[in-house]
């Protein structure tokens, strides 16, 4: 039996999430072992289906693309990256080497992307200029050989990761719409589309036929669905549950206040190669994007202003 499907990008996450949650490792680790689930959209539809809920669910990411614009999140509203251990949510430890401590291959590290490709290698977006959570951590991941999933919808495909990570970079481009970003490469993850969802949720083959949408139904992808009649009416019955799964409400970063703050955000810099830091004062002169320091009543009238606290 054949069946055509379109998930819209929340529709996609939700199906993503049930997938990784069905994961015989995660069931394992959950029980046994340690899992990190590090910030991103995708990854709260994750969080929800391995946890049941998440009362941080429209904070839980870091950098986003918004209003068309490579953007962050206001940092004092991002809650502490989860961390659950046997199961259960411990609190946070300084450094990610301390987080890692002890991890070996049954432990699990979780993190969403920003492109995937044909081969289903993946590719972070990197405001940080040491690849934040994942440039912490990747040194561990592949020392150690802790298995990284990557959770990505086939809205972010590209036709190569490598290619695109060599296009990008701080000191690289001229202009960034936005905040400047690098691209961390990965090709070792165990990454998981709507294609392996349908294979580790119904054992079905899925192929990805076409996408885009107009009117909310933006970025949305096409998949024809393959398999046993029987498979093929529970893939059938789990999409209509998940159909119109609402957006988070995710706000941007205050533009007025986002300067780059040192020393992350510093390097190539004139005032870095100087000294190897900067001061807060020195920070707020060096733009990390076109629109720092601008007040929300200044921003273009087709930016989505930052709703008041």
């Amino acid at each position: 039996m054949r069946a055509v499907f379109g998930f819209t990008p929340w529709e996609s996450k939700r199906l993503i999430g049930k997938a990784v949650a069905a994961l015989p490792e995660v069931a394992y680790a959950l029980e046994h072992a340690q899992i990190v689930i590090s910030h991103g959209s995708t990854n709260v539809y994750v969080a929800e289906e391995i946890m049941g809920e998440m009362d941080t669910r429209d904070r839980y990411v870091s950098g986003q693309v918004i209003n068309g614009t490579l953007c962050q999140t206001q940092p004092e509203e991002k809650p502490a990256m989860l961390r659950l251990v046997e199961g259960r949510p411990v609190p946070p430890v300084p450094t990610m080497e301390e987080t890692l401590a002890g991890w070996d291959d049954k432990s699990l590290f979780i993190k969403g992307a920003n492109a995937v490709d044909a081969e289903f290698n993946a590719g972070v977006f990197n405001a940080h200029h040491a690849a934040g959570t994942i440039g912490w951590a990747y040194g561990a991941i592949c020392g150690t050989g802790i298995p990284l999933i990557v959770p990505v919808g086939l809205e972010k495909l590209v036709p190569s990761v490598r290619a695109a990570s060599q296009e990008l970079g701080h000191a690289k481009a001229d202009y960034f719409y936005g905040t400047k970003i690098g691209m961390l490469p990965i090709m070792n993850g165990k990454v998981i589309t709507e294609i392996q969802a349908f294979d580790i949720l119904f054992g079905l083959h899925a192929v990805h036929v076409g996408g885009g949408g107009v009117s909310g139904s933006e970025g949305t992808i096409v998949l024809s669905v393959t398999g046993e009649e029987a498979d093929v009416r529970k893939a059938i019955e789990l999409v209509e549950s998940i159909k119109g799964e609402p957006p988070l409400k995710l706000q941007k970063r205050r533009c007025a206040d986002c300067f780059a703050p040192p020393p992350a955000f510093t390097s190539g810099t004139d005032a870095a190669n100087a000294v190897g830091t900067v001061t807060a004062d020195e920070a707020r002169k060096i733009k990390q994007c076109i629109f720092s320091g601008t007040a929300e009543e200044d921003l273009p009238d087709w930016f989505r202003k930052r709703e008041p606290a």
